[in-house]
């Protein structure tokens, strides 16, 4: 079971007029009369209390929370974390000053990766007895890249209803800005730590005919981006982080553009990579002998990986294929 906490600042509120407090400011806002943003507040007053006259249905409900600005929660997101029976969440300390900020107070339970089987237990138990659960994360939406997923199978296969509270996401946040494709992606999550697994992960996904998304963590951000240079070559990227905050910042070049800005000029917060899918081959595709004789007026001078990287390069195909031609040129007998 988690660890439970009430929130300090009073008995759970669960009003219309509490939860209303999306619209809680009369500072007049720039650019707007009166009467449009009196407008603006009394739509959406109008709109929690419709969604307060819905009751619940029971189940499990995936709920996005904002991401790093405060106004992108939406008014549904309130009304279903106010009227939930229960409140799951990934840290008590991150969600209740959150849910705060709109008088949502209520008592939380904490469901995360290293508690998640026994709260597994306790929630599917709640859900079967008719009851309503809400799962939040730190930030975004539930189940993308965390253990909600496993919650959400589980209570489908206990025969529970699950039910979706969309909004706020990173992955797709920085998809959207990237100004790469978004006909077609591939979300991968967080790359392995260690470098040989993670040009084998990377080297797995090489052929994915989408772009490509990747969760990093700003340490390990430089060294990932130079991985996937070498061995995806040269495509267009993007590096977004603080998506939505004060401090949000967009990088935009080829992949070992961005690997060497962020050597030099290391990213700080959370950062989300997108890289465009490979190009699609066609006539003027360069061909191995293009790519041998290249290679041959470099690997006097240089050792076989360093001459492989270098002329993935600068010719934008990619590293595996280069260094099978080099590996080609080393078995060839001596003239």
């Amino acid at each position: 079971m988690g660890d439970e906490e009430q929130v300090d600042n009073g008995a759970e509120t669960t009003s219309v007029e509490a939860t209303a407090a999306l619209a809680v400011d009369d500072t007049p806002v720039r650019g707007m009369s009166d009467d449009k943003t009196g407008g603006i507040i009394a739509a959406l007053s109008s709109g929690v209390r419709d969604l307060f006259a819905r009751p619940l249905p029971p189940g499990l409900h995936l709920v996005a929370t904002p991401i790093g600005n405060l106004g992108d929660i939406t008014p549904r997101a309130l009304v279903t974390l106010a009227q939930a029976d229960r409140v799951y969440c990934e840290d008590t300390r991150v969600s209740r000053p959150m849910l705060a900020r709109f008088s949502v107070n209520r008592q939380l339970s904490s469901y995360h990766e290293h508690n998640a089987e026994a709260a597994r237990r306790d929630i599917i138990a709640r859900i079967e007895q008719g009851g309503t659960v809400a799962l939040i994360s730190d930030a975004g939406m539930p189940a993308i890249s965390d253990p909600g997923f496993k919650l959400a199978r589980d209570v489908i296969a206990a025969g529970g209803e699950v039910y979706t509270v969309p909004g706020p996401c990173a992955l797709t946040a920085a998809l959207t800005i990237s100004g790469l494709p978004t006909d077609s992606f591939f979300f991968a999550g967080f790359l392995p730590q260690k470098t040989t697994a993670r040009r084998t992960r990377i080297e797995a996904l090489a052929s994915v005919s989408g772009t490509l998304l990747f969760y990093e963590s700003p340490h390990r951000v430089a060294a990932a981006l130079e991985d996937l240079a070498d061995v995806l070559g040269e495509r267009p990227a993007a590096l977004a982080r603080e998506l939505t905050k004060k401090f949000e910042e967009v990088r935009r070049g080829t992949l070992s553009e961005l690997a060497t800005g962020s050597a030099e000029t290391p990213p700080r917060g959370e950062i989300v990579i997108v890289v465009a899918p490979p190009t699609e081959p066609d006539t003027s595709e360069i061909d191995d002998d293009a790519i041998l004789a290249a290679l041959r007026e470099v690997l006097p001078d240089m050792r076989p990986a360093a001459a492989a990287k270098s002329i993935s390069q600068k010719l934008g195909v990619p590293r595996p294929r280069v260094y099978d031609l080099v590996l080609s040129l080393k078995n060839q007998p001596a003239k």
